[in-house]
């Protein structure tokens, strides 16, 4: 098989996006000793922007530069976490997903300076998140703490804990173990105490669709089982629709015997209505997994709940 001589990487220019390209450069040394890959950082709209992000396009807002530059031939390959990427559209025309990465740690984590678990933080301890699930699940499982917005990349909102900003964080486990800081958890969440984003923890490879050489070379990083795993996770928010402030968590679980579950939750913003659904498949297709997930929860009015969240 031929490799391209240079692979041109293009990734938001945070520390952690930056430490998730190099996992990518090191997976494609390994499998193509003597390739050459150089990165091609941009800043996002959304690392940018440190308001709502419903108001600038919501999820978008973190891969369209990234897109463009893809697009104009400025890179070759895109280095997305899943989370990121909207669902409620295709990805942009021209493109395609070359593979998904073996799926980190999907929980997420507290992180608190006196190292508190979640259930011995005292009323009126101000939470640190900007996410609309995050905050709808600790409004449901913890009403007596408060959730302050904090924005920024997680090294970022570490500093502004540390300035007093919040008294504690809820970050994702995958994110602090990128940028080399488990040191901070205080405790890891089980994903039934806090549902994971859908996409969580997986990190996705995209090109432009015509570049059969380059996704030849690339394929070879992909992991199967959470191929599948992604593939249903994105087809349920796909039939879902859902945008950026609607709070909706949810992971698919792939076994080793074909097996195949997806568990998922529909929320209010204020946590005091939560719509449930988790169904299993056996080798059945992922994206008809997806879908019936999705149509149950719909079933039970997550169409009147999605669309009566501004955004």
């Amino acid at each position: 098989m031929s490799v391209p001589e240079l692979i041109r990487i293009v990734s938001r220019d945070s520390p952690m996006a930056l430490a998730q390209v190099e996992r990518v450069r090191g997976e494609l040394a390994a499998l193509h000793p003597g390739i050459r890959t150089t990165v091609v950082p941009v800043r996002t709209t959304g690392d940018k922007w440190q308001g709502d992000l419903a108001k600038v396009e919501g999820k978008g807002a973190f891969t369209k530069e990234v897109d463009a530059a893809l697009l104009a031939g400025e890179a070759d390959l895109a280095v997305h976490c899943v989370k990121d990427i909207p669902a409620d559209r295709p990805l942009p025309a021209g493109t395609a997903f070359a593979a998904f990465l073996a799926r980190d740690d999907i929980r997420d984590a507290l992180v608190h300076p006196g190292g508190r678990t979640l259930g011995q933080l005292p009323p009126g301890t101000r939470v640190g998140t900007s996410s609309v699930r995050r905050t709808a699940q600790l409004a449901a499982s913890h009403p007596h703490l408060d959730c302050v917005p904090i924005r920024g990349n997680a090294n970022r909102r570490l500093e502004k804990l540390a300035a007093g900003e919040a008294d504690a964080l809820l970050l994702a486990v995958s994110g602090l173990e990128r940028i080399g800081r488990t040191d901070a958890i205080s405790e890891i969440l089980p994903a039934d105490v806090m549902c994971p984003p859908i996409g969580a923890g997986i990190l996705a490879l995209q090109c432009r669709e015509g570049d059969a050489e380059l996704i030849d070379a690339v394929s070879g990083l992909g992991d199967p089982a959470t191929h599948r795993e992604a593939t249903a996770e994105r087809m349920f928010l796909h039939v879902l629709q859902g945008h950026c402030n609607s709070p909706i968590a949810g992971y698919a679980k792939a076994e080793h015997g074909g097996e195949m579950s997806l568990r998922a939750r529909v929320f209010t913003p204020d946590g005091k209505r939560v719509l449930n659904a988790h169904e299993w498949a056996g080798p059945l297709d992922p994206a008809t997994l997806g879908t019936s997930v999705a149509v149950a929860l719909l079933r039970q009015g997550a169409r009147e709940l999605i669309d009566g969240i501004e955004h």
